[in-house]
């Protein structure tokens, strides 16, 4: 058995890092520039959600095999398919645009297939981080990786609308396959260590299907990390609904153009997090570092602000919030992150994170299941005129249009809290560090 390269430091990392940043950026864009294009075409609101739609299934229906292949090709490989595959599908979709001939069912299945292809992208990013960055490195490169997803939510509808008007729809979105192509070409550039074969890597090898659930299989013989990811699925829920119920709450005080300077706010607060835990690192990297105290505290903040983003109609509350609490995000992700570089060999990595993506992303479809109906039937009828709680709740909160979704707020900001005191009180959670061995070394290489 021969051992693997040690990781050299950043310099590698920032290679792969800066393609992912440009990726996510042409994403942005043509993602944008294609909700247009279909909404002015259609008039449709079904129509513009059934693009979400298409978009995630993938994640749902296909990361557990994405994670097997992960393991079985390598980081490169599956990482040039993602990029090749998605860059081919953007280039026929802009070909049918230019042609004339770009129909919904085309958007639809061309997204999807571009989706089965990208589902590979962040598992595999994150499980070729560690076998790239010492150790010590880890969380500020975790919070890097989340700096190209959130500069691209603020940039990319600004810089969309510019270059709809110069070079059209078609054009925007092929500037989207010329970034898959850039993002390819720092993989060519780039050798990736190929990772130590571990016991629970012989453990894991059989069939593509044992293979693909050998993950959850290793998940859930471990309470620590089984818990720290339901944990981080509650939370997603938690926050993905208060997103949702951003834009009711705001319209019904304000303007598009209120909610779009709060929309933007909170994805400023986003990118922020990513840059300072890129910078701070998570405070150091030595074995003494502990990181679900980081993880549960911001937490704490996050579900702070939120309680307090729901206490009044006004604009400047709720954006305040928002940034500080999706500034809290990447840091509570990018430590999380590191804990399972850490904790889980290199050659499951791939396996692992999809499945730790699979479970946490049914956060997603069920907070914008669950959103609407908990807010039309159940806490706006409360804070109208004459609900249950105009009376009691309805005097500290107000009565009227927008009351109930802020109560709403305050209770998932509530429920945020709760979750960090039972988590905490979970032994296996609070201590999954120091009773789970580590896997790599202080230089990030595989431990002996």
């Amino acid at each position: 058995m021969t051992s693997p390269d040690r990781p050299r430091g950043m310099r590698d990392f920032l290679v792969l890092w800066s393609g992912q940043v440009v990726s996510n950026l042409g994403s942005g864009l043509s993602g944008f520039a294609l909700g247009v294009w279909v909404y002015r075409e259609t008039g449709s609101a079904t129509a513009l959600s059934l693009i979400t739609l298409f978009a995630t299934l993938p994640n749902l229906l296909l990361s557990p095999v994405a994670g097997a292949l992960i393991d079985r090709w390598g980081r490169r490989s599956v990482l040039l398919l993602n990029n090749l595959g998605a860059g081919a599908c953007t280039l026929i979709m802009a070909a049918l645009y230019w042609a004339g001939v770009l129909e919904m069912w085309h958007v639809y299945v061309l997204v999807c297939a571009s989706r089965c292809f990208n589902v590979f992208q962040l598992p595999a990013f994150a499980a070729t981080t560690p076998l790239l960055v010492p150790r010590s490195q880890l969380v500020r490169a975790n919070g890097m990786a989340q700096i190209g997803p959130a500069a691209g939510q603020i940039a990319s509808p600004i810089l969309a609308a510019v270059l709809m008007d110069v070079i059209g729809v078609g054009g925007v979105i092929f500037i989207d396959c010329l970034s898959f192509l850039f993002a390819a070409v720092t993989l060519l550039v780039t050798r990736i260590p190929q990772p130590r074969r571990s016991a629970e890597g012989q453990e894991g090898r059989g069939s593509l299907l044992y293979e693909s659930f050998y993950g959850w299989t290793f998940i859930r013989k471990r309470p620590g990390l089984l818990g720290l990811l339901l944990f981080f699925a509650f939370a997603n829920y938690c926050l993905s609904v208060v997103q949702i119920l951003i834009t009711p709450l705001v319209l019904s005080f304000g303007t598009a153009k209120t909610l779009g300077a709060i929309l933007t706010t909170g994805a400023a607060g986003a990118l922020l997090g990513g840059i300072a835990l890129g910078i701070w690192g998570g405070g150091g990297g030595g074995r003494s570092l502990r990181r679900i105290p980081i993880i549960l505290g911001f937490t704490v903040v996050q579900g702070a602000t939120l309680l307090l983003g729901g206490l009044r109609p006004n604009a400047l509350l709720i954006a305040s919030a928002m940034a500080v609490a999706l500034f809290a995000f990447p840091i509570i992700r990018g430590s999380s992150e590191a804990i399972w570089q850490s904790k889980v060999p290199q050659d499951i990595l791939g396996r692992v994170f999809a499945i730790r993506r699979m479970i946490a992303g049914v956060a997603f479809p069920l907070a914008g299941a669950s959103a609407g109906p908990l807010a039309d039937r159940v806490f706006r009828p409360l804070l109208m005129p004459g609900g249950a709680l105009a009376d009691s709740v309805g005097r500290v909160l107000g009565v009227g249009q927008g009351r109930g979704e802020g109560l709403m707020f305050m209770m998932f900001g509530v429920l945020t809290l709760l979750s960090v005191a039972v988590v905490y009180a979970y032994r296996p959670v609070r201590n999954v560090e120091t009773e789970l061995p580590d896997v790599l070394g202080e230089t990030g290489e595989a431990a002996a």
